[in-house]
């Protein structure tokens, strides 16, 4: 487990890296930026789970090809996800354009939306580009060759760094900077995957040269798996973007402080993020084997391992927030001293809940490999939309400022957003752990 786990969770650390590299970036710019990247970045990373479900989707059926020794269905598999991703990338760009009219019921502060826009359009213009990539990495976590993953993730790092301060400063491109730096390191670990998994290697041992041909019944297989997939992750991220879009109405201020306590907890769920996938390849491959008993065995030790995970980042940041903090506003901002006072208070709701947020990563993944992604999903978007969003637009808002009116308003602000938080990651990771411990996923079947 950790042989396999171990690339996957270094791939997902040098990622949360380009997370906390990105909100420095833009720490430097002003506080104003970073609360106008709070305002838009969860409903963004929402757009392309739900957009790039098809891609995520990948791992499950290369892993479970593998485990029953079909090395080309797996080419097939991977190949007919990058048509499917392909034929997203019209939507992507009509997103883009639809920004002012998306972010305008909102309410937002003028200068607050204007920053927002100048990311939002030029990031969801080229998001396409790494929903593509996740399909080709989702083909070598199947494969078990999780050191090309890393070596894709390392190569947008490593692209991540100079494009940021080439455009965002160098040539004054400010937020949209920000975002093209991303879409071209993002680009350039795309090649890398690319040239890898049409290299000699992989053509010799999986035909991918050979299993380019779109195939229908594979591609609406993959989207039956897929698109719940996309659904459960977006429905999660969709309450936290609503969560923010109601801090930063209320409070800049603390949108900035939820911006940087948010990027701050990715160090526990990125390198977390790295077990539960490898957990989704090792039950995918023992399913396709047919022992679904050792299916259930590695299920298991996934979810211990990522809640035993998720709550020791957490204590280690509650233990270094102090310095951590401040590294992430800018010190010649008026505003600064107290955004780094109310995140660090933050942080406390944000490090209550992370275990069971290693219950929800875990369990959801492991059920992934499994191809049981419609509860999960169903599980997701009903928690989210039916009690956190409700609850977070009761514990934000002051009476007067609400968008709906008729629910209490407790006007607690971010730290009431970080209340309903953790309130949901409480029920959402209880709900999936108990839907692997029953066992329903032993008679599913996906190809």
């Amino acid at each position: 487990m950790l042989h396999l786990a171990a690339p996957l969770m270094a791939s997902n650390a040098v990622q949360a890296v380009i997370n906390l590299t990105d909100t420095w970036f833009i720490g430097r710019v002003s506080t104003q930026a970073v609360a106008a990247m709070a305002s838009i970045y969860w409903v963004m990373t929402a757009v392309i789970l739900v957009l790039g479900g098809v891609g995520l989707a990948v791992q499950t059926f290369v892993s479970q090809a593998i485990g029953s020794r079909r090395r080309p269905r797996a080419a097939l598999a991977t190949w007919c996800a990058l048509w499917a991703t392909i034929a997203t990338w019209p939507f992507f760009l009509g997103l883009a354009l639809a920004g002012p009219w998306l972010l305008k019921p909102f309410g937002l502060d003028a200068q607050i939306e204007q920053l927002a826009l100048d990311y939002w359009q030029p990031r969801m213009a080229g998001a396409a580009i790494g929903a593509t990539a996740w399909a080709l990495m989702g083909f070598f976590n199947g494969i078990s060759a999780t050191r090309f993953t890393m070596l894709v993730v390392i190569t947008m790092t490593v692209t991540n760094l100079p494009a940021n301060q080439i455009l965002i400063f160098n040539l004054d491109m400010g937020m949209a900077g920000a975002a093209w730096g991303t879409n071209v390191a993002q680009l350039c670990g795309l090649v890398v995957a690319g040239l890898v998994f049409l290299g000699p290697r992989m053509a010799r041992s999986y035909r991918t040269r050979l299993m380019w041909r779109p195939r229908a019944s594979v591609i609406l297989a993959q989207l039956a798996i897929g698109i719940p997939i996309g659904i459960m992750y977006g429905a999660d991220v969709i309450g936290v973007a609503l969560a923010q879009l109601m801090v930063v109405q209320v409070t800049p201020l603390g949108a900035a402080a939820t911006q940087v306590v948010m990027m701050l907890t990715s160090l526990a769920y990125m390198p977390t993020l790295g077990i539960a996938t490898a957990g989704t390849t090792l039950v995918g491959q023992s399913i396709g084997a047919g022992d679904r008993d050792w299916a259930a065995r590695i299920g298991n030790v996934t979810i211990a391992m990522c809640a035993c995970l998720m709550g020791g980042v957490a204590l280690l940041l509650l233990l270094t927030g102090q310095w951590l903090v401040p590294q992430f506003l800018s010190a010649a901002d008026a505003a600064s001293g107290a955004a780094t006072a109310l995140a660090l208070t933050l942080l406390w709701p944000a490090a209550a809940y992370q275990i069971f947020d290693g219950l929800y990563f875990g369990s959801s993944f492991v059920l992934r490999g499994a191809g049981d992604t419609r509860v999960p999903a169903i599980a997701a978007l009903v928690l989210s939309w039916c009690f956190y969003v409700p609850l977070a637009h009761t514990l934000v808002f002051a009476p007067g400022e609400a968008w709906i009116d008729g629910l209490p308003q407790f006007g607690l602000g971010a730290i009431g957003a970080w209340y309903a938080l953790m309130s949901y990651a409480t029920l959402l990771g209880t709900s999936l752990f108990l839907r692997w411990r029953s066992g329903r996923w032993r008679s599913m079947r996906i190809n």
